[in-house]
């Protein structure tokens, strides 16, 4: 599995602690991480708003099959993802709230608090946010035997928000101010998780033509 952090302008500086955690976790599972937001708070300058536009890139190109991003109280990175077709966005501040997403929402892309509540052992709450989000077989239920309705209502949830974001996934991002999303894909260690891995050349076309 492919999995990409984003992290912003507000909380950069905790970038080298939480991907270490990632890489602790993901490397011995086999999944290769992409670190394709901010390193530092020197790196990139990158809000909660421009994670969203980049976690859809990623996703709807299927260049990584899983995001984690968030921001001060997650609750940004929460919605900002959450407004893309085909990002399925959780909130997760514990490793509970990341193995019953997990099992029972099913979705690809985690908003985490990197602020609030990240105190003392910070680090091993993400590590362990991390094991349970990135292990185990997806959308099994929680309990096992409410497997059946959860599975379907992760179904119909994915209807609905197709039904409601009908226009064409490149032409919602062509409709917002093409500076954010120019500002979004800048990042050389983003643009080189795109250009590698896309297996949609129209939206790698897009991104192409944003940067000329």
């Amino acid at each position: 599995m492919k999995v990409a952090l984003l992290m912003e302008n507000s909380q950069a500086g905790k970038n080298p602690t939480v991907l270490n955690e990632l890489n602790t976790v993901a490397e011995p599972l086999g999944h290769q991480v992409f670190n394709v937001g901010m390193d530092g708070e020197n790196d990139h300058h990158l809000t909660y708003i421009h994670l969203g536009i980049m976690a859809s890139l990623l996703l709807n190109s299927k260049s990584v099959d899983f995001v984690i991003a968030g921001c001060g109280t997650g609750q940004g990175a929460l919605m900002s993802l959450n407004l893309h077709p085909g990002v399925y966005c959780g909130y997760c501040f514990d490793p509970s709230d990341a193995f019953l997403f997990n099992q029972i929402n099913n979705g690809n892309a985690l908003a985490l608090a990197f602020a609030k509540g990240f105190g003392w052992g910070a680090e091993l709450n993400v590590r362990y946010m991390f094991e349970k989000a990135l292990t185990g077989t997806r959308g099994e239920g929680y309990p096992i035997e409410r497997k059946a309705p959860q599975v379907a209502n992760a179904a119909i949830l994915s209807e609905v928000k197709a039904a409601m974001l009908k226009q064409d996934y490149l032409e919602t991002l062509k409709s917002i101010d093409q500076s954010l999303v120019k500002t979004a894909v800048t990042g050389e260690r983003f643009q080189a998780c795109l250009f590698e891995n896309s297996q949609n050349e129209q939206i790698t076309s897009y991104v192409k033509s944003l940067l000329d």
